[in-house]
């Protein structure tokens, strides 16, 4: 028996113009691979592993980029 449950986000804002979104809740995914990122604390400080590379969630919201909505005319 396969049981198959699905979940979407609204993602807000793309980091560095990467593979890694951010949603309004803070949810750190990968959209290439299709994983969510956990938050890990590093040393005293709270963070995610980008690329390879600890990144505080205050150096991550000075390379954060929002998202433009285009809008359809249809």
């Amino acid at each position: 028996m396969t049981i198959s449950i699905s979940t979407s986000y609204t993602l807000i804002w793309r980091y560095l113009d990467t593979d890694y979104y951010f949603t309004k809740d803070g949810i750190c995914i990968n959209v290439k691979r299709g994983k969510i990122v956990k938050r890990v604390l590093n040393g005293g400080s709270y963070g995610y592993c980008l690329n390879g590379k600890f990144e505080t969630l205050k150096s991550i919201r000075n390379k954060l980029n929002k998202i433009e909505i285009n809008k359809c005319p249809f």
